[in-house]
């Protein structure tokens, strides 16, 4: 399959389209957005998908599509934008399923303080994923190459994203692309599966 044949497009806030990127949101996360919401983390994200103005709105996502399908998602924002998110949305999208959220939260703090050292120029790609029988196919570089592309338009001057250290393959894949690690977290508990790699690309 050539790049010629990948599509790239914005997303809409369609139901069909939420479920999709909670989908790629969890295979990113590595099942993260399960462990957090429970068994309907899935329709939880599709709601508030559709609403502007938060980390996991429509209106940060790009599909990648083959044939008309959707084979892949990138999700970022810049800096400024993530300062102006608000929790509201998934929140009021959990409903009672809240309290799950917040406890996680509570519990893996250092975690979710990862997001707010998003430095000041910074475009962060939040996710990328996609469909396993398409790794090595060009989609994932073609979803690059537009994330740099939008965070050079935006202004900023590095792409950043955090990236498990049990997840080998994807921090090759960055390095390919120029990225470093800047930093880890955290610095000094030895467990993989809750160590991630803050990484940077100077653009």
């Amino acid at each position: 399959m050539g790049r010629q044949a990948i599509v790239l497009r914005a997303a809409k806030p369609t139901f069909d389209e939420g479920l999709l990127c909670a989908r790629y949101l969890d295979i990113a996360a590595e099942g993260f957005f399960r462990f957090m919401l429970g068994p309907r983390a899935a329709h939880i994200i599709v709601k508030a998908y559709t609403q502007p103005n938060h980390s996991y709105s429509f209106q940060n996502v790009t599909f990648a599509e083959h044939h008309k399908r959707i084979v892949g998602m990138a999700l970022g924002f810049t800096a400024e934008q993530h300062r102006g998110f608000s929790d509201q949305p998934l929140k009021e999208a959990a409903g009672h399923l809240a309290v799950r959220m917040a406890a996680v939260k509570i519990m893996l703090a250092p975690l979710f303080r990862i997001l707010k050292t998003i430095a000041e120029g910074d475009f962060y790609l939040l996710a990328i994923a996609i469909d396993d029988e398409l790794r090595g196919e060009g989609v994932g570089s073609t979803l690059m190459d537009l994330i740099e592309e939008q965070a050079r338009a935006s202004g900023s001057t590095r792409l950043t994203l955090d990236v498990s250290a049990k997840n080998e393959g994807a921090r090759r894949f960055y390095e390919r692309r120029g990225m470093t690690v800047e930093s880890q977290w955290p610095k000094r508990l030895p467990i993989p599966v809750l160590k991630f790699y803050r990484m940077t690309k100077v653009l």
